[in-house]
């Protein structure tokens, strides 16, 4: 009997381990053959474990199942199997747990991943009426031989209660669970010892059952995160190449926490042994020296080619000045010389003429020999007239050819001061700009080459929406081309806003009545490509040269098929007649760096638009701030390009009596915003004693007429006059409609009813408004104002202006120029943001480790606020310190998506810099197991988000106000991002910060790192926080969209809500 029993146990045996005997395993050859065996059932269970179990219930935390089970499962040595085998005498198949009890451990556990438990529910072999020693910790018991284990069923839990003892080194054996798991790669289980004075058994930290004393202390008990299982782990400063073994890290190389192998320290690095980091901070200072260094180069390289070539335009100037100079003298010499023998031969014509004499021979040979010595004297009239000839050019269509073949800057320069000589002699010829001079210039085909644009106005009125109130009231005139006018009157009387209503640019206003353009009713923005304006204030950029200033507003404004030679020519001619030649390369300056005058900052203001040859010309009181010299040398300027025929109408507070008589035309505006003079200046004096009003001795005929019409002095007349009356008076003298309030009373009879009580109000009321009606009144007004100003921007006129200026794609060269010269004088400003970014990231580095248990999360966490609150404060530049000349280069025409798009262009520099700078502190003192590519890509995409939010915050919100949100919104959003998603609405929220994408690409990039033995610990963080491995690409794409979307927002509100 006992021999078929036997043969029946040997019979099962065969079936189960192809035919080795157990009894055969001190045979080295049965038991590595014993072995392979249980490896292969081993690695085949781990690997459906690995592909099916956690890669279906844990898809969020495993990229690549099979590269997973490699670093957790693919043991090089099997050293623990063996001796196992031999521990267990052969039964170790019958303790490994099957594919049911490895999916029901990791069912129940990464079901309870987000609290601290470590029990699991109760099964066959561990319940409420069956608990074996086996189902304690580090114990595992066998199904034993008679019973068959299929190792692939994932359904049931075979019964497993029989021949109970501690789990083998290299294995792990779960509280609840009577078989035992392999531990994985990076992790050591040795088996535990008691600890008689704790009662617990070490290293492990669990306690032996009550009652039974022959129970001793077992293997691993858990395999789990850092804070559950961390005994489990490989120490740090040692590396384990199999789960029973545990090596000091030598020297020059470093062992992190849970490491399988060695890793070799750089060079240039400290490594002692049985170090758990390698010592990386001097790649760091490596890298921002590299950076600094190469920063140096590049800036003083780019500021010594601008240096270069600017001297060398300079030199060529001052060579072609010279030239031109001498070629001036050399003229004048020859002209004198001509004008001498013309005179000398009229006097000897003139004194032959009136008698013959006839000489002997030997006279008329000393007379012509005399001749001769007189006309030796002088150069040959034909000599003089031929290098007068060249000198002006000659034919006008041969010198147009030479001019296209122009090439250097010498040669372009002697054109151009070439034509401002011949235009000074010019000049004088015409008697310095006299009457007859004039005629003279105004019939010169040649000067005449722009189109001319002549406005006439008929009961024009403007009403401001808000408050009702009339601003101007039935306005009629006209100003012409060819002619300068003057737009004077006391304050209030609406001088600003009949330019603003003439140059299309009220907001906020209801305008009746006509303004026709050449007769036509047009829209003025039809022609804003040939329309100057010259605001009060001076608009230009501080931080460029006079002469670039100019240059930008000659290459984006004139007409694009303009060559090089004639650009130049205006550019000079402009800086020469505004005299502007001696500070032509000084910085205009700003509040915080002084430039140039006040006054000459003021005729660069002017010289904006007096280089992109308008054929209308609006300026808003530019001889303010200017002395007596310099306003006529304005004058000057202006006189000469209305000979062009430009349209010139300017508002002049207080003008010299010199200067007054240097306009053509007058605008004399009273209160209430009617006219009371419009006509020759030449003709108002003449018009003001008519009715009576004489103009004192010793008195400035302007000033006078200012303080009659402000009611300041009282006129000395006899016809009873009142200033009241002036503009009815100015109505019925030019025939014009009177409105109806006004006919009320009879000229030269009383006072107008009208200037009673506030006359210039519309429906003047008495109705007091509540709260609400006026809150709703001031909000409907504002709302009208943006609906203009949207209006304005987006609604697209005709171009009746018949000039094709540069495209956008040359425009945004021109603006990258203007923005990079810009950035190299803001150097100073740049290398204290990179000094505020290496500091926060080498504080950051050090005060935030990157700890493995969080994946370095905390320092991330912090890298994100600092990051993005540093990055957007100094993003708000870009758009919020020139908003003022961004909306007059757009009013002039000038691309708004060129400016744009020049500006993200040169900002995409220090976006790539600035992650270089704060990684280069920052990873090298944390030392994250994520590498620097990861870390700069994420910070990268990072940076380019939030500067699109600066971009946003700068152009709808005022300085103060983006600031503060600069600074709230990183904090704000990134500890929202932080918290616990225990609802769904939290977890929406926090999904849609951008710092939860960045934190979580951060977080999931340094995940990757960890593998083997820190595989429960990566896949409990990341389901505690939500994330996923594959969503890496993910949050760089999101980061991504969100910047270009901020762009995109922003530039659509850079069109809609810029204020005029």
């Amino acid at each position: 009997m006992r021999i078929l029993v036997q043969c029946q146990q040997q019979q099962v045996f065969e079936n189960d381990y192809n035919g080795i005997n157990t009894t055969q395993l001190s045979d080295p050859t049965v038991l590595n053959e014993f072995t392979e065996l249980v490896y292969n059932r081993l690695s085949a269970v781990t690997s459906d474990l690995i592909h099916t179990q956690i890669a279906q219930k844990a898809s969020f935390c495993i990229t690549d199942p099979e590269l997973e089970w490699n670093k957790s499962f693919n043991y090089s040595s099997k050293d623990f199997l063996s001796k196992c085998i031999a521990e267990t005498q052969g039964d170790l198949p019958q303790r490994l747990c099957t594919a049911a009890e490895l999916k029901f451990y990791f069912t129940n556990f990464i079901a309870s991943a987000r609290s601290a438990s470590t029990f699991l529910k109760p099964n066959r072999n561990c319940n409420s009426t069956t608990w074996v020693s086996g189902c304690e910790p580090g114990w595992a018991c066998s199904s034993g031989f008679n019973q068959p284990v299929h190792f692939t069923d994932s359904q049931d839990i075979p019964a497993r209660t029989s021949n109970c003892q501690p789990c083998c080194e290299g294995f792990f054996c779960p509280q609840g669970l009577t078989c035992m798991i392999p531990c994985p790669l990076g992790s050591y289980c040795p088996r535990a010892t008691h600890n008689a004075l704790t009662g617990l058994c070490d290293p492990y930290m669990y306690q032996l059952p009550q009652g039974q004393p022959n129970h001793t202390c077992g293997g691993a008990h858990i395999w789990a995160d850092v804070s559950r299982g961390g005994s489990m782990f490989c120490s740090a400063g040692s590396y384990c190449p199999t789960s029973i073994q545990e090596i000091p890290c030598s020297s020059r190389h470093y062992c992190r926490m849970g490491s399988n192998h060695e890793t070799r320290c750089y060079r240039l690095t400290s490594c002692d042994s049985n170090t758990s980091r390698q010592n990386i901070s001097q790649y760091g200072y490596m890298l921002i020296i590299g950076i600094s260094v190469t920063l140096l180069v590049f800036y003083n390289c780019y500021e010594k080619v601008i240096t270069i070539r600017e001297r060398k335009y300079a030199r060529s100037r001052e060579i072609a000045v010279k030239s031109v100079k001498e070629n001036a003298r050399a003229q004048a010499r020859w002209l004198a010389a001509k004008e001498a023998i013309i005179k000398r031969a009229a006097e000897i014509s003139h004194s032959f003429s009136r008698r013959t004499v006839v000489l002997p021979n030997d006279l008329q040979l000393g007379a012509v020999s005399g001749r001769k010595e007189i006309e030796a004297g002088y150069p040959p009239v034909q000599e003089i007239e031929d290098f007068r000839d060249s000198f002006e050019g000659g034919d006008k269509d041969t010198s147009r050819v030479k001019v296209k073949h122009i090439r250097t800057d010498t040669q372009i320069f002697k054109y151009a001061y070439s034509q401002l000589e011949l235009e000074k002699v010019q000049q004088l010829h015409n008697k310095d700009l006299t009457f007859s001079g004039g005629i003279s210039m105004a019939m010169d085909t040649e000067m005449r080459r722009r189109p001319t644009i002549e406005i006439s106005f008929r009961d024009l009125t403007v009403t401001l929406k808000q408050k009702k109130i009339r601003l101007l009231r039935s306005v009629n005139g006209e100003i012409l081309p060819g002619r300068i006018t003057a737009l004077m009157g006391p304050s209030g009387a609406g001088k600003t806003t009949l330019l603003s209503a003439l140059a299309g640019k009220t907001v906020g206003c209801s305008i009746t009545g006509l303004v026709l353009i050449n007769g036509k009713v047009e829209s003025i923005r039809s022609y804003k490509k040939i329309v100057g304006f010259v605001p009060q204030d001076d608009v230009v950029h501080g931080n460029l040269t006079v002469e670039e200033n100019i240059w930008f507003s000659a290459n984006c404004r004139l007409s694009a098929t303009l060559i090089r030679a004639d650009k130049v020519l205006i550019v000079e001619r402009v800086i020469e007649s505004l005299g502007l030649q001696p500070v032509r390369n000084s910085l205009v300056g700003t509040v915080e760096k002084r430039g140039i005058s006040g006054g000459q900052r003021k005729r660069v203001n002017v010289g904006l638009e007096l280089v992109m040859e308008p054929s209308l010309l609006f300026l808003d009181e530019p001889t303010s701030g200017l002395d007596s010299s310099s306003s006529q040398l304005l004058l000057r300027a202006l006189k000469r390009e209305a000979f062009e025929g430009v349209n010139i109408c300017m508002v002049v507070h207080q003008p010299s009596y010199s200067l007054f008589n240097m306009f053509d035309d007058l605008i004399l505006l009273a209160k209430g915003g009617l006219t009371a003079y419009h006509g020759a200046v030449r003709d108002v004096e003449d018009y003001f004693a008519n009715l009576g009003i004489n103009v004192p001795d010793h008195i400035n005929p302007p000033d006078y007429f200012i303080d009659v019409l402000e009611g300041m002095v009282k006129p000395h007349t006899s016809s009873g006059v009142t200033y009241e009356e002036l503009p009815l008076r100015w109505m019925l003298h030019k025939g014009y409609p009177v409105p109806p309030d006004m006919q009320k009373t009879v000229p030269g009879v009383g006072v107008p009813a009208m200037y009673s009580n506030s006359g210039h109000q519309e429906n003047p009321s008495t109705e007091q408004l509540s709260f609400w009606g006026e809150f709703w009144q001031n909000m409907k007004y504002r709302v009208e104002a943006r609906v203009d100003v949207i209006q304005n921007n987006f609604l697209k006129s005709n171009d009746l202006s018949r000039r094709r200026t540069p495209s956008i794609v040359v425009q945004y060269w021109h603006f990258l120029g203007r923005m990079a010269k810009q950035r190299l004088r803001e150097a100073r400003i740049q290398a204290i943001d990179y000094l505020i970014l290496l500091l926060a990231g080498a504080c950051l580095g050090l005060l935030a480790k990157s700890g493995d248990e969080s994946f370095g999360a905390p320092g991330y966490t912090y890298t994100i606020i600092a990051t993005s609150l540093l990055c957007k404060i100094a993003a708000l530049r870009t758009f919020s310190l020139d908003k003022l000349q961004y909306r007059r280069e757009r009013a002039s025409g000038i691309s708004s998506l060129a400016h744009f798009v020049a500006k993200d262009t040169i900002d995409h520099f220090s976006t790539l810099i600035k992650p270089l700078v704060y990684l280069s502190m920052f990873y090298f003192f944390s030392n994250p197991r994520s590498t620097f590519l990861d870390n700069y890509i994420v910070l990268l995409c990072l940076v380019y988000c939030v500067t699109g939010i600066a971009y946003t915050l700068a152009i709808f919100l005022e300085p103060g106000p983006s600031q503060l949100c600069s600074v709230l919104l990183p904090v704000v959003l990134t500890l929202l991002s932080t918290q616990p998603k225990d609802s769904q609405f939290i977890k929406i929220l926090t999904r849609l910060c951008y710092p939860s994408w960045a934190l979580e690409a951060f977080i999931v990039s340094n995940a990757k790192s960890y593998s083997g033995v820190w595989l429960i610990q990566r896949c409990g963080a990341l389901l505690r926080t939500g994330y996923n491995l594959h969503d890496w690409k993910l949050c760089i794409s999101l980061l991504m969209a969100l910047g270009a979307a901020c762009r995109v927002l922003a530039f659509i509100g850079m069109l809609a809500l810029q204020k005029k």
